[in-house]
């Protein structure tokens, strides 16, 4: 049986779009997984009924000024039908983020999307990583997690780099650590639900 990771996400100039791509590929690893890409800029039935139909939902938006993206607070916002029938009631959550500062403020929209997804009555899956780069002094900014976030993958864009050239191969593949650890606790989470039906 296939268990479905959407990766919703927003986009101002293709950095997070970089970063959901690297995500799904995290995600569709897991053996069983299928991993959809959903640009919530584009609010239309295709996107609640996707959205409805998969066992995790993996939210993105870059930073900007501290916070998620006007794009992605749209979608938020117009999610309140979905809320209002718990509708995503028991899914897996996450989320991942970029912005141009090496901080940029990037903890206050994840811990935004957290609070949205349990909002919605979902399940938080954490990064699951510790620290790297800054944290020992031999650390290297090709260690995965290089920003040190938690709550979820953190990514950085230099303002004068386009999607072509960031966020950095250590962050791309921070991302994939997410979308793998969202999958494979997806995989459980329905088998645990087909477990009980049976019993």
């Amino acid at each position: 049986m296939t268990t479905t990771v959407a990766i919703a996400y927003a986009s101002g100039y293709g950095h997070t779009a970089r970063q959901a791509r690297a995500v799904a590929t995290g995600a569709a690893s897991v053996e069983g997984v299928h991993a959809d890409l959903h640009d919530i800029q584009v609010l239309d039935d295709a996107l609640w009924q996707a959205l409805a139909e998969a066992d995790a939902i993996i939210f993105g938006t870059p930073t900007y000024m501290g916070s998620q993206s006007a794009a992605f607070q749209t979608f938020a916002e117009a999610s309140v039908k979905v809320w209002s029938q718990m509708g995503w009631r028991d899914k897996i959550g996450a989320a991942f983020t970029n912005s141009a500062g090496v901080n940029g403020d990037k903890l206050n929209t994840l811990t935004s999307l957290a609070v949205f997804a349990a909002q919605h009555g979902m399940h938080w899956v954490s990064l699951g990583l510790p620290p790297g780069w800054l944290y020992t002094s031999d650390g290297t900014p090709q260690d995965l997690n290089r920003l040190g976030g938690f709550l979820g993958a953190m990514a950085q864009s230099p303002s004068d780099l386009g999607p072509d050239a960031a966020p950095s191969d250590s962050d791309l593949r921070t991302a994939e650590h997410l979308g793998r650890r969202v999958a494979q606790t997806a995989v459980r989470f329905a088998l645990g639900r087909r477990l009980q039906a049976v019993a």
